[in-house]
């Protein structure tokens, strides 16, 4: 199958180049729009500000249903601008001539890794290291010995479910995508883009939900 054709590649074709110029270009239009939505503050919200506004609102919703409202806010500007970010850049590669840079496996990795250093950090600091890690152990003290590594593994593992899930089923909208503009190059295929751009949403609406229920099953431990 032959390449999926960017602008950017008719400069080189080189891998690093082109996740770096998608990535940067994503990061740009996020920062753009943050930028324009918060020129012209008014107390009757309306055009970008009034769309900001909203998403801030549906993520602050999403994490008050999972951990609470207090917890949410504390956790607010980490989640929100993981899910503007990701939202953009999948939409990139919507796009016909870009490429998603999530549908490389750098970006999902690193994301992950902040997610899950960050929610381990938390708890930790939160909790204490000892009180923190106890909860691996299990109610039962006779598997301790084995619910220790089940644990660790279990938390590693989140690592392959944020990015591998990310990374994947955006590559798969790429493929997609190619295979739909080969079969009809001539003619915009409405509902193929519309499913795109749903699964675009999507998929960082799931970013954003795993990582405040990571970030709350970090810190709610004190309660048990």
């Amino acid at each position: 199958m032959p390449e999926l054709f960017t602008f950017f590649g008719l400069i080189t074709h080189e891998k690093t180049f082109i996740f770096v110029t998608h990535m940067l270009l994503s990061a740009g239009i996020a920062l753009l729009l943050v930028r324009v939505a918060m020129s012209n503050l008014q107390l009757v919200p309306k055009g970008t500000q009034n769309l900001m506004e909203a998403y801030i609102g549906g993520v602050l919703k999403m994490g008050t249903d999972v951990m609470g409202a207090e917890a949410a806010r504390r956790y607010l500007p980490l989640v929100a601008t993981i899910g503007l970010f990701v939202g953009i850049a999948n939409l990139v590669g919507v796009v016909p001539g870009f490429e998603a840079p999530t549908g490389f496996l750098e970006m999902p990795l690193t994301l992950a890794l902040v997610v899950f250093v960050y929610y381990n950090f938390e708890g930790i600091r939160r909790q204490g290291v000892v009180k923190y890690f106890k909860h691996f152990l299990g109610p039962v003290w006779w598997l301790y010995w084995l619910m220790f590594p089940i644990e660790i593994v279990s938390h590693f593992s989140r690592l392959v479910s944020l990015s591998f899930r990310l990374f994947g089923n955006v590559k798969g909208d790429d493929m997609f995508l190619m295979v739909i503009l080969m079969l009809a190059p001539w003619v915009l295929p409405m509902i193929p883009f519309a499913l795109l751009t749903f699964m675009a949403f999507l998929q960082a609406f799931i970013f954003m939900m795993l990582t405040y229920v990571y970030l709350g099953g970090a810190v709610a431990i004190e309660e048990h």
